[in-house]
């Protein structure tokens, strides 16, 4: 940060998106847009060299998606400033470029005004949720993260299996069986198989 002004790296695939957000920003004296990357790729060597106090990054994207990158670049600065700008996601892809380090999540079609506002806030280190995301929350909770051991048991019961298929087919004791699954179903917030199977494919958890 320069006195008072934010220097701003906007990151979208789409070129329509990036010169909307430099036109907007270009309107706001503290707010400097000191370059643009349209993949995941070029967002992180352009972290590396221009150190910009804001990154405005998309989710979505080609050769690498925002929460890889957000991940790596958290990983080479610790203390950059993510916004994370989606038009779609889930919670859950939201959830995990919060926890891989971004600071904020809005929509791209907030208004103006908020987008700004956004920006300036994840700039003073300030954690930022649009009130649109914050209702997708509510509406859709993500699922916590899975172990590799429980994602082997909701493969196994999205595919049918009795415990004593499963205890076979993963080589452990019946009743490991049932303390793994005990732990699936309270991780995922459900109270039997058909509620964490009905989950598992809404919400594309595992490959079918």
């Amino acid at each position: 940060m320069n006195g008072e002004t934010l220097s701003v790296l906007i990151v979208d695939d789409h070129s329509v998106v990036r010169m909307g957000m430099a036109a907007l920003l270009s309107a706001e004296t503290d707010l400097h847009v000191v370059g643009n990357a349209k993949n995941g790729l070029e967002a992180i060597s352009l972290a590396r060299t221009l150190q910009p106090d804001v990154i405005v990054m998309d989710v979505e994207m080609p050769r690498k998606d925002g929460i890889e990158t957000t991940a790596e670049i958290m990983a080479e600065q610790p203390d950059a400033k993510i916004l994370i700008l989606t038009s779609f996601s889930t919670t859950d892809r939201i959830a995990k470029a919060i926890k891989s380090g971004a600071l904020g999540a809005i929509m791209k079609n907030a208004d103006d005004s908020e987008m700004v506002a956004a920006i300036r806030t994840v700039g003073q280190g300030k954690a930022y949720l649009a009130k649109d995301i914050k209702r997708l929350f509510k509406e859709d909770p993500p699922v916590p993260e899975l172990s590799p051991r429980q994602r082997e048991i909701l493969d196994a019961i999205t595919r049918g299996l009795t415990n004593q298929d499963i205890a076979t087919q993963l080589g452990i004791s019946l009743d490991m069986v049932k303390k793994h699954m005990t732990a699936l179903l309270q991780k995922m917030n459900v109270a039997n198989r058909s509620e964490a199977v009905a989950i598992a494919l809404k919400k594309h958890l595992l490959k079918i």
